[in-house]
């Protein structure tokens, strides 16, 4: 499990210094801590065609990979756009036990990318995220057949559960950490999830600011973690600061 060190410590006490001369400083503009995750520039409406590999539940060798087309437009903001930790978690989750009829929810959705995955895997699946990004998620269902499995949803971190939310096996988050006023939102949320649910959580991030550090330590006063090190993969995306985490409600 992971603690944090004396000096992560010395670094938060200097933030939360920091921030009470300044409150608005980690929304401003420059290098050292850009609001939101720098996006590609001008995408709009552009399909790509991602692939991952073959489920290891089905154990056979002519299993083709599972692909994903999907729409990214930037228009509706960040969350348009397939970001790599997404595609990091994707992958994960072929390798892993079959989610044949399991429940499975992705926080934090954005073009849905991590919940269609799941859906190709055999899971039902509730992909959520805010108003602005629920046409985007919607059109990619439809672009790969899956209504019948995959369910959009508006939810908004921080606010109360839909009372027909089912239970869930798992739930999944990807990139969600780059929004700083979003950093208790999100935290309440899984709290809130975890309180209802026995759920296995994954999830996964790529480091960007030094604020991520004030992410970690909300986190843990709800939750442990241990780090992913069973992923093949995880010698390539580590050199990308991208880190994927199990999480366990204390």
């Amino acid at each position: 499990m992971l603690s944090i060190s004396e000096p992560l410590q010395a670094d938060l006490a200097l933030e939360e210094t920091l921030d009470a001369l300044d409150p608005l400083r980690h929304l401003r503009d420059d290098s050292e801590r850009d609001v939101v995750p720098v996006q590609p520039p001008s995408v709009h409406n552009q399909t790509l065609e991602l692939t991952f590999p073959p489920p290891s539940s089905l154990n056979a060798d002519n299993v083709d990979k599972v692909l994903i087309r999907l729409l990214v437009d930037a228009s509706p903001g960040c969350g348009g756009i397939a970001w790599p930790a997404g595609e990091v978690l994707s992958s994960f989750i072929t390798r892993q036990p079959s989610l044949k009829a399991k429940n499975v929810l992705e926080l934090g959705s954005g073009t849905g990318l991590v919940g269609l995955v799941a859906a190709k895997l055999g899971a039902d699946v509730w992909i959520t995220d805010q108003q602005p990004l629920l046409e985007i998620m919607s059109r990619n269902v439809a672009m790969n057949d899956l209504g019948d499995r995959v369910k959009v949803l508006e939810l908004n971190w921080g606010g109360p559960l839909p009372e027909d939310l089912p239970r869930f096996d798992l739930i999944l988050a990807a990139d969600c950490v780059y929004f700083e006023p979003a950093f208790p939102l999100l935290v309440q949320t899984l709290d809130d999830l975890s309180r209802r649910d026995d759920s296995e959580i994954l999830f996964c991030y790529k480091k960007r600011r030094k604020a991520d550090k004030r992410f970690f330590t909300m986190l843990k006063k709800r939750f442990s973690w241990e780090e992913v090190n069973d992923d093949p993969d995880k010698p390539n995306y580590s050199r990308d600061a991208i880190s994927l985490l199990r999480l366990f409600h204390k």
